[in-house]
């Protein structure tokens, strides 16, 4: 087994070399640029108004580690935290030899990019360099998304290949798909399937693989009865959870306003009212709804709900008025509450709420815009043609273009997400050990307990 990954590792980097040195046929387009600047004396302010927000949008990795790991056990908080590092190190450096290119490059039949390999040749442009880093920044949030969903089991040379092949190809395919230029950005109907920020494009997708993980992995010892009921594993820390869902939320004001790409559309205060709305209205539906089921004022649930109201806002945040982010927002708590109870009466154990929160509610987000958008802002333009739903008098065209990509992304990601983690568990097994899952996997897997005094004194207890 060694030397074939060794063989297919030495195929791959010819592979990517060649690619390195084709590229390179073209000249720099603009890597000073000077161009860029003499043909709009406005583009300073837009290139910082993209970066900041790219800037708060990888902040976001922070929120993500925090909420897994408040989320989950304390014998497991180093794995997940090694988790959202690699993950994000892996799509920097996969993203930038290849992945952009599916994802940006010329468009091949609608189905896939090529070019700009390397962000070398005629790539070596400002202009690109700011696409790719945003870019990147969306393609490390999906990839980190699947990592709560399978935590507490997965083995992490597992994670390793999954978060490469999800950057290579899973996201940038689909992302081509609706970003550029691809075949469903070309639907004839609405404006085309549309997704703002990314409900789509970055949390279904992220979301329909971490529920493929799921299923293949199976539930954690302990998460069902000997009655079949499933049981409450509580995280070992809220305050962490809670301290990552604000840092999320914050983060999401770099999301959904600086996917604008320019700080000249106003329309940013509308978006970031939304968001706000949407992440509020939800956390008040989930806790509430919540409440009436266990007369529990539940902060895990709540907190999953600010969360679900942020993903489902994110398609729809440039298109809709405020009373109907609000709407979206209380929507997305009832599929949090909803989601959990329905996943695992199916024997699905999420440990995060991650497929609710992303699969679920980026499904919802999706179809919103088909329903609510109000025509009054284009496709990232203030000119036409507009954004109209079925509720401002856009007929059925635009909620049909949204059904269509609901459909495509779904299948896209958990089919590829399921022959994926199918592949590298009958290949090598992706679950540890029954031992190593009990023990926790900081210490067999990285040596290094997240909270080694506790360690100690539970050592010394039980020893």
């Amino acid at each position: 087994m060694r030397r074939s990954s060794l063989f297919l590792l030495v195929v791959l980097g010819i592979c990517l070399l060649a690619l390195f040195f084709l590229s390179g046929a073209a000249l720099a387009a603009d890597p000073t640029g000077a161009e860029t600047l003499k043909n709009n004396q406005a583009a300073p302010v837009d290139y910082v108004w993209v970066l900041v927000s790219g800037f708060l949008v990888f902040f976001m990795q922070a929120g993500f580690a925090m909420v897994e790991a408040g989320f989950c056990r304390a014998k497991n908080a180093t794995n997940l935290l090694s988790k959202n590092l690699i993950d994000f190190v892996v799509a920097s450096l996969v993203f930038f030899a290849v992945g952009y290119g599916f994802l940006k490059g010329t468009d091949a039949g609608g189905f896939i990019g090529l070019g700009n390999w390397f962000l070398h040749g005629k790539a070596y442009d400002v202009g690109v360099y700011l696409d790719f880093f945003w870019q990147l920044v969306f393609c490390g949030t999906a990839a980190t998304i699947v990592s709560g969903a399978v935590a507490e089991r997965l083995k992490f040379p597992a994670y390793l290949i999954y978060t490469f092949f999800v950057s290579l190809f899973i996201y940038p395919v689909y992302a081509h798909w609706v970003w550029g230029g691809g075949w469903l950005a070309k639907l004839p109907f609405g404006a085309g399937h549309v997704d703002f920020a990314g409900s789509g494009v970055v949390h279904t997708v992220g979301g329909m693989v971490g529920l493929a993980g799921a299923m293949v992995l199976g539930p954690r010892f302990g998460k069902y009865g000997r009655d079949g009921k499933p049981r409450v594993i509580p995280g070992h820390s809220m305050a962490l959870a809670a301290l990552g869902t604000f840092i999320l939320w914050f983060g999401w004001f770099g999301f959904n306003p600086g996917s604008t790409f320019t700080a000249h559309h106003l329309r940013i205060a509308v978006i970031a009212v939304n968001t706000n709305l949407a992440a509020a209205a939800g956390t008040m539906v989930a806790l509430l709804t919540i409440y009436l089921k266990t007369r529990k004022w539940d902060l895990g649930m709540a907190l999953n709900g600010a969360l679900g109201g942020l993903v489902a806002i994110t398609a729809p945040c440039a298109w809709v008025e405020a009373w109907a982010a609000v709407v979206i927002g209380a929507v997305a708590g009832l599929i949090i509450v909803a989601g959990v109870y329905f996943l695992e009466a199916r024997g699905v154990d999420d440990p995060v709420g991650a497929v609710s929160v992303h699969g679920f509610n980026g499904i919802w987000g999706l179809l919103s815009v088909g329903l609510f958008a109000d025509g009054t802002y284009g496709l990232y333009s203030l000119e036409a043609p507009y954004v109209t739903g079925l509720f401002y008098g856009g007929g059925f065209g635009q909620l049909l273009a949204q059904l269509t990509g609901v459909v495509a992304v779904a299948a896209w990601a958990f089919g590829l997400g399921y022959i994926l983690f199918k592949v590298m568990d009958l290949i090598f097994g992706i679950r540890v050990s029954p031992e190593e899952e009990l023990q926790g996997l900081d210490i067999p897997e990285h040596g290094t307990p997240a909270y080694p005094e506790f360690t100690r004194h539970r050592t010394l207890l039980t020893g």
